[in-house]
């Protein structure tokens, strides 16, 4: 038994030895991968640097949320009322230069409207409410104050408008302006850094364009019937934010 212990453990060191001596020199071969082609330090070679671009803009197109809520004691009283008030504040919207296509329902909803009952210690069942919202899509943005005066006069109090948002139209000039403001704003970066280390700058071997935001001015809220006077509103400024990841060859 001890001789057969012996002669298997030898036949086991004979095949581990003609395993190394199949293997390349200065390398290692895994399966079908073979680490020794791999550079596994490639990508820590190089300046690596973010660039950001800034660009303001005036917003050309102003969008609303807007529509109407009705309430009552039953489904069908409270969606009478939501249609005939949203028919109105429709026909508002379009007399008032908002195109169709502009105009897209986002929300409608039939809810119960209940309280709790404490004698009998349950809920019950005192109305309906139903809401139907759209956003509104203003292109000449000088309006947007009297359209909302008009919707809030044609909807009276079941209108509801929750908020105002602003952007442009066509934002692809402006795109291209923060994006070679940021590949500036990378470059310079680079140059420092390789000054600082006493080595040349090469070409860019990377480059990653991050995310297009914008910055949007605070939004206007109403809830509320139309206004005595003109409702004000002001579009202000954008702010487009472009940033890009750049790696920077290092030149011998």
């Amino acid at each position: 038994m001890k001789k057969y212990w012996l002669g298997v453990l030898g036949l086991v060191l004979i095949l581990a030895v003609v395993g190394l001596a199949g293997c390349r020199a200065g390398s290692t071969t895994v399966g079908t991968i073979d680490l020794g082609t791999i550079d596994l330090n490639n990508q820590q070679e190089g300046i690596w640097v973010n660039g950001e671009g800034k660009v303001t803009v005036t917003p050309d197109i102003a969008t609303l949320s807007l529509g109407i809520s009705a309430q009552a004691v039953s489904v069908a009283k409270a969606q009478s009322q939501a249609a005939e008030a949203m028919n109105k504040v429709m026909a508002a919207l379009t007399d008032n230069g908002v195109a169709k296509k502009d105009i897209q329902t986002r929300h409608f909803s039939i809810d119960q409207i209940t309280r709790w009952d404490e004698k009998n210690n349950q809920e019950v069942v005192v109305g309906y409410r139903v809401t139907n919202m759209v956003t509104a899509k203003i292109r000449e943005i000088d309006k947007t104050g009297s359209i909302i005066d008009a919707v809030a006069a044609a909807g009276g109090d079941f209108t509801r408008i929750n908020n105002i948002g602003f952007s442009m139209d066509d934002p692809s000039p402006y795109y291209k302006e923060a994006r070679d403001k940021a590949m500036a704003d990378a470059r310079a970066k680079a140059e420092q850094l390789a000054s600082l280390s006493g080595v040349k700058l090469g070409k860019p071997t990377y480059i990653s364009e991050g995310t297009i935001y914008p910055v949007y001015p605070p939004m206007y809220y109403k809830e509320a019937a139309a206004a005595p006077a003109p409702t004000p509103i002001s579009p202000g400024e954008l702010e487009l934010t472009l940033t890009v990841q750049v790696v920077y060859a290092i030149l011998d």
